[in-house]
Parts: C-alpha cells; structure tokens; sequence
C-alpha cells in the first residue's frame, strides 16, 4: 500500500541542494494533491557573533526569504500545485523543524537538502538534515539528486 501524504513541508536555506529538495517536494506534492508548507527558517543565532545586534540584519534576512519563497510559490504554481503555504521562522532550524512546524501543521513528510558539512563540522555543530531525519515523528526525505535523479556536485566530490 502506497503511503498519501497530505501536508509536505520543505525547509530552503538558499542552497543548491535545498532547491533540488523543493523542486522534488513540488513532484511529490502535484503526486499526492498535498498542501506544500516552503520554510525558511531565520537562525537568529548567527547574529550572535555581531558585537552590535541591530534588528535591521534580521529584517533584512527576512526580506531576502521572503524574495526566495515568492519566486518558489511561482515555480510551484506553474507546475500545478495550488495549496501553498509559506513559512518565515526564528529560532533553530533544527527544532523550529521538527517540534514546531510538524506539529502545528501536521506535516506528514519532510523534504530536506543534503548539507554540504564536512565529518568536523558534522561532528561540532551537526547538520539540520541528520537531526530532522532522527527526531522527526514523520517521513523524512533528504535529497541527494537532482530532479533527474543525478547526484547534486557536492555528493559527486563525497564518493
């Protein structure tokens, strides 16, 4: 028995591989008559390290997301998917991910790049995909390939 999914939420950081990640999410989605939820999630964290926080660095990321979702809303539209929900977050992507958005939108598969993290910095800071795909309660799929199933550059140099 084929599993439906009915809520499909991908998470875009602006990547390469997070962008073959929704345009595969936009098959799964047309496949399935799914609502699509496209989120970015603002890691407020990063501006931290700016000795002078000024709110306008992180109004200016949410204007650069919100540029990115718009012209994604379109791609999806013009490949026949009509129920599209865009999401602009704070906080961890991490958690904001998994506790957050599954549960307030009862996501049933997650659609997520591949990072382009090393093994040091997988073991120091931890990659979003790899803990999205353990503490998730729902189907995770992290995209490896292109929409014609040919691996992304960045897994080319990794085999």
């Amino acid at each position: 028995m084929l599993k439906e999914y009915k809520n499909i939420l991908v998470a875009v950081d602006g990547s390469k591989e997070s962008e073959q990640a929704f345009k595969k999410a936009v098959q799964v989605a047309k496949r399935n008559d799914s609502v699509l939820y496209i989120a970015h999630v603002i890691d407020i964290r990063a501006f931290e390290s700016v000795s002078s926080f000024d709110e306008s660095l992180a109004e200016e990321a949410a204007k650069v997301a919100k540029e990115t979702l718009d012209s994604y809303v379109d791609y999806a539209r013009e490949h026949g998917i009509e129920d599209i929900h865009c999401l602009i977050e704070y906080g961890a992507p991490k958690t904001v991910i998994t506790k957050q958005l599954q549960k307030d939108y009862r996501i049933d598969l997650i659609m997520l790049g591949a990072t382009g993290l090393n093994a040091m910095e997988r073991i120091l800071i931890g990659s979003v995909s790899s803990y999205v795909s353990r503490h998730a309660n729902c189907d995770v799929l992290i995209v490896r390939t292109d929409i014609n199933n040919k691996l992304l550059e960045k897994e080319k140099k990794k085999k």
